[in-house]
């Protein structure tokens, strides 16, 4: 059994979440306008979601699927969100995918996350390419695959249906020679 991994970057630490962070993740997954702008997160979220969302990590990540972590500000130790990289061997890629607590947006939080975890997802976990999706209606999500250096690589127009209304879904990807000469 592999343990999860522990990254530590300037401001902030990815490292796995334990039971004790479910509170926090109720807390901050639980604002509407964190569901309203991710694809998979439901709202409510309910008691206990977070506890069992928490206690999938290891098997997933063990048995190769995805790579979930907290992202927590190094010194003063606090839960800011989520990141998890969705891999798949056989291809050698992998599915970048975060949201940020809306009290800690707008300080790069998530851009430094972002990078952490594709440079992990590359040089560790041997991947090839990365690639990430965000609602139409999100582009802050897109400025941080920009700022990674991915790729738009298109727009599946009402591809996914949120709460009743169709979204459209906007691709972006990274190849692992490109992240390298980016950001040597």
């Amino acid at each position: 059994m592999k343990n999860l991994p522990t990254i530590p970057l300037e401001r902030l630490m990815l490292r796995p979440f334990s039971i004790d962070d479910a509170a926090v993740v109720q807390e901050l997954a639980g604002d509407k306008y964190i569901a309203e702008m991710t694809l998979n997160i439901p709202h409510p979220y309910e008691d206990g979601m977070a506890e069992e969302w928490i206690k999938t990590h290891v098997d997933n990540f063990n048995e190769d699927r995805l790579l979930t972590l907290a992202i927590v500000h190094q010194e003063e130790k606090y839960l800011i969100g989520t990141i998890s990289m969705g891999f798949n061997k056989m291809f050698d890629h992998g599915e970048l995918a975060y949201w940020i607590g809306r009290k800690y947006m707008n300080n790069g939080y998530c851009t430094e996350a972002a990078k952490g975890i594709v440079t992990y997802a590359f040089e560790e976990m041997k991947l090839n390419r990365i690639y990430a999706r965000h609602l139409g209606k999100n582009p802050a999500s897109g400025k941080v695959m920009k700022k990674l250096g991915m790729k738009y690589e298109g727009l599946l127009r009402q591809h996914v249906k949120k709460w009743g209304e169709y979204e459209d879904l906007v691709h972006y990807g990274l190849l692992k020679d490109e992240f390298s000469s980016e950001n040597n």
